[in-house]
């Protein structure tokens, strides 16, 4: 095949920037058009599993270089501001290629160490216990997981990880919404002003704590990053900097949206719920399904080095690359019945949401224990907990991040 569309000008229905119920098109689009054209973003769309883990394992050719680039151009009142005001955040890993992507790579995995994770667990545990309690104390039964829980313990679990002030969980919230605006968004030069002047006040607080680091030498992972620079491992301020920047975002965003789809997903099945209520043993392969059938980050970027092939299709050098995990994770030649959410799944964790190959998501576990942690108290306290009978979900405009922006449960009222 040579480097054309195939031919379906509505591409089955394809919106590369709506989220609420991509699925279908993405079955279509393995089914007649696996790797194909979108003259609407620039892009080539790859929907198949082989293909998409193929191109994330040959990072020599399908660079990760544009993976933190804006989608849409930055106007030019966004760019005054944020060159005036010192923006010159990168990526922290997952932009990067190798050497740096190697040499600042090892050095992280050395700060992100399963001890942290154990220091951090007994703090998550209370966070949630706390979070639900609130929630389930309400004269009234009714809440909203992503407003009630999802929200703010993933913020504070990476806020104290990186060394941050818990207290400003609205302010990152807000700095990372415009991250993810201006980054993965479609909006105007108009709209993107006000996201510009948050994405400078965010790499200031990610420069500001890396300078507390050098002087307070604190016990988190900023502090360890620090100390391993002054220790003569080859990693510069600005480094840091960018991996704070970087994990600030991703470490609570993606976290805050697995939690809202685990308890989505496992309410809209109430016989996959009634298990993990009877077996909380079947968390763990519960999160991989949700991480399966419902990822957080439904697509990612890569961009052609060279001229190659992707499933037997003509990619010239230089092309954008869009990888949808979202339709791999459902493509039924790696996933018997992939369409179906099933807990008891034998190869749930072949599931390509955090990637694979060198670029494998780095905080991975953080975000799993998390996820496990959220759904076990919750069927410890709200075993009966159900979606609302009129429970609308509708998922945020984005290229890339497939995020409810709302889950309305109820439960029987307490005596």
């Amino acid at each position: 095949m040579t480097a054309q569309t195939m031919g379906c000008p509505a591409h089955h229905g394809y919106e590369p920037f709506r989220q609420d119920d991509p699925f279908p098109s993405y079955a279509a689009l393995r089914r007649d058009e696996p790797v194909m054209y979108d003259e609407r973003i620039g892009y080539w769309v790859v929907t198949r599993y082989d293909d998409v883990k193929a191109v994330f394992g040959d990072w020599d050719t399908f660079s990760s270089e544009n993976a933190q680039a804006p989608v849409r151009k930055r106007g030019p009142e966004a760019t005054r501001i944020m060159t005036e005001g010192g923006f010159t955040a990168y990526s922290g890993l997952s932009a990067r290629i190798p050497p740096d992507h190697t040499r600042i790579r090892k050095i992280a995995q050395k700060a992100f160490t399963p001890r942290r994770y154990r220091v951090l667990e007994p703090s998550i545990r209370a966070h949630v216990v706390s979070q639900v309690e609130a929630m389930l104390a309400r004269a009234t039964p009714g809440g909203d997981i992503v407003r009630d829980l999802a929200y703010d313990v993933p913020t504070v679990t990476i806020l104290t990880l990186l060394g941050a002030d818990v207290t400003q969980v609205e302010q990152f919230k807000r700095w990372s919404d415009s991250r993810a605006a201006m980054t993965w968004g479609d909006l105007s030069d108009e709209e993107q002003i006000p996201h510009a002047h948050n994405l400078v006040e965010y790499w200031a607080e990610c420069r500001r704590l890396v300078a507390q680091a050098h002087e307070t030498g604190p016990d988190s992972l900023i502090g360890d990053l620090v100390r391993a620079q002054q220790a003569g491992d080859e990693i510069t301020d600005h480094e840091i900097a960018s991996l704070a920047y970087s994990m600030l975002f991703a470490g609570h965003e993606t976290t805050t949206t697995l939690i809202a789809n685990s308890v989505r997903e496992l309410l809209s099945h109430p016989d996959e719920w009634a298990e993990v209520v009877a077996d909380p043993d079947r968390i763990p392969g519960a999160v991989d399904e949700v991480l399966r059938h419902s990822g957080s980050i439904v697509a990612w970027r890569r961009k052609a080095l060279r001229d190659a092939q992707i499933g037997g299709v003509d990619i010239p050098e230089g092309a954008e690359i869009l990888l949808v995990m979202g339709s791999a994770n459902r493509d039924e030649d790696r996933f018997e019945d992939g369409e179906t959410f099933d807990i008891t799944r034998a190869n749930a964790r072949e599931h390509l949401s955090f990637g694979f190959g060198i670029h494998f998501c780095l905080g991975n576990l953080l975000a799993k224990l998390q996820a496990k942690v959220a759904l076990e108290e919750l069927v410890r306290l709200a075993p009966d907990l159900r979606l609302t009978d009129d429970a609308d979900i509708r998922f945020g405009d984005n290229l890339s991040f497939r995020a409810p922006t709302t889950v309305p449960v109820t439960w029987e009222a307490r005596s």
